[in-house]
């Protein structure tokens, strides 16, 4: 009778254990699931592109991943930004935004068609070189330097950034 007993209890723990291991799996198997939607969501809100116009040039810009970015385009979402840049130290054009978005400042080295972050209110298109602590947004991807340059010209300038819309 007792080993019956033993038998039974040993059973007993075992699908209790059982069970908890299933459960443990099944809340594992959710949180990866969640975790990947997350992910999605995160990857579709960087696909998405800039534009910014000056006298009727489009430029685009591929975007990094970073809060200030995120925050940017959600901005964007609601509606275009008017920003009157001036040009500052002959390698780059920079603006107010008019509001503050988050940094993430880094120690960088700019190249022309690097599109920055300054102070987390001022936005800077460089299209020369330049070291300093900046937020990286973007980069241009559809105009040469020379381009860049023939577009942003001499003296201010203005810039209409808004969401691209590719028409695929």
């Amino acid at each position: 009778m007792k080993i019956k007993t033993n038998l039974i209890c040993i059973i007993i723990i075992i699908l209790i254990i059982s069970i908890f291991l299933i459960i443990d799996s099944q809340t594992k198997s959710n949180k990866e699931v969640i975790k990947e939607n997350d992910n999605i969501k995160e990857s579709k809100s960087m696909d998405h592109k800039l534009k910014i116009t000056i006298n009727n040039k489009e430029l685009i810009f591929d975007l990094e991943d970073n809060k200030s970015v995120k925050a940017l385009i959600d901005k964007l979402k609601e509606e275009s930004i008017e920003i009157n840049a001036k040009e500052y130290g002959g390698f780059e054009k920079v603006g107010d935004l008019g509001f503050t978005l988050p940094t993430d400042d880094k120690e960088i080295k700019t190249s022309p068609g690097d599109l920055v972050l300054y102070q987390g209110n001022q936005i800077s298109l460089f299209y020369n070189e330049n070291s300093w602590s900046y937020t990286k947004l973007g980069k241009v991807s559809n105009v040469s330097k020379n381009d860049l340059i023939n577009i942003l010209g001499k003296g201010d300038i203005k810039m209409t950034l808004s969401l691209y819309e590719n028409n695929k």
